[in-house]
């Protein structure tokens, strides 16, 4: 039998309040022992709502716990760096939320720290684990719509009251860094291939404070002169989510797929019209946990690595760089 992993939740968080715990405790092998936050009300009410036995506002009192094997950080991204790599220097093993880290050096830090102290690091980018992504990423391999011409992804919704925030009002915050970095893991996932060059204009003001941006266009230039366009934004209700991928014989087509849910569905078309493509749909962070308690038992790898999330907040930085200068940035490989 598999020896359990024990848990600590660092944020009291509603991602994983939502789908994290669940994931975790849907796992053999998977027990929260303690939820750390900074606010001892808070952590004290998310630990009892939740059933966790213990919260601490003290970080200390997890990376000194000899019982806690692995580390779920889904605090605010300011944090991420320096609590990932306390947890990395006591020998826990990192399942940390993007962006790993506001700057490349710093999630580097974390990556050659994780490594040094032989600890897995995963990044939760979850919708590379959605069925329909998995099923993309297969026909695409197998030569399903010919060479690779144009993409499409469509990313645009309404953020809920219950997860503004500080997405919508802090620095750290911003849709590139909590949502199109996402599309960006995504595309990479399922392209195999990193951009070489980026160019995004930004909106702001309509959900969130001026100067946070809540809405994007960008236009992304992949290998093989591919063109990629991403359409994101915090404040469009009712949009669907999807991503449409065009080559010289045929097109994939997949709805509704930008999602937390097991939920979308992914059609072919060419000349004989559009022919679903069957899907057993699966919880992606029940997945993403799986991937990660197979890698500590050294069974593969996480479903995103350290070494993804570095390479997707690569672009998205020089997808921000790109907004502040109006020029179309290269993106320059690790």
């Amino acid at each position: 039998m598999t020896t359990p992993v024990k848990w600590a939740l660092i944020g009291a968080s509603n991602v994983a309040q939502e789908w994290m715990i669940d994931a975790i405790r849907s796992q053999q092998e998977g027990i929260i022992c303690t939820v750390f936050s900074q606010n001892a009300e808070r952590g004290k009410a998310y630990a009892q709502a939740n059933g966790i036995p213990r919260n601490t506002t003290l970080l200390d009192d997890i990376l000194q716990d000899s019982e806690i094997q692995a580390v779920y950080i889904s605090s605010r991204n300011e944090f991420h760096k320096e609590q990932a790599l306390a947890a990395a220097r006591a020998g826990k093993h990192v399942l940390c939320e993007k962006p790993l880290a506001l700057s490349l050096d710093d999630a580097e830090d974390i990556v050659r720290v994780c490594h040094e102290r032989g600890v897995v690091l995963g990044t939760n980018h979850h919708l590379r684990c959605s069925a329909v992504h998995i099923a993309l990423r297969e026909q695409l391999r197998a030569g399903a719509i010919g060479n690779l011409n144009t993409v499409r992804v469509f990313h645009a919704n309404c953020l809920a009251k219950s997860v503004d925030g500080w997405r919508l009002n802090d620095a750290g915050g911003g849709l590139i860094l909590d949502s199109t970095i996402h599309d960006i893991d995504t595309l990479r996932f399922l392209l195999g291939t990193e951009p070489l060059s980026v160019f995004a204009m930004t909106q702001s003001g309509r959900k969130s404070v001026s100067g946070i941006e809540d809405g994007l266009m960008a236009v992304m230039r992949f290998p093989g002169d591919v063109l990629v366009q991403i359409h994101g934004s915090y404040a469009v209700p009712y949009a669907p989510g999807g991503i449409e991928i065009y080559g010289d014989k045929a097109a994939l087509i997949a709805r509704d797929c930008m999602s937390q849910k097991p939920v979308g569905s992914l059609a072919l078309r060419n000349a004989e019209g559009e022919q679903p493509i069957s899907l057993t749909h699966h919880n992606l962070y029940r997945y993403s946990v799986a991937r990660f308690l197979g890698a500590i038992n050294g069974k593969g790898t996480p479903a995103a690595t350290g070494e993804d999330g570095v390479a997707s907040l690569r672009i998205a930085l020089a997808l921000k760089e790109s907004v502040r200068t109006g020029q179309e940035i290269k993106v320059i490989p690790s």
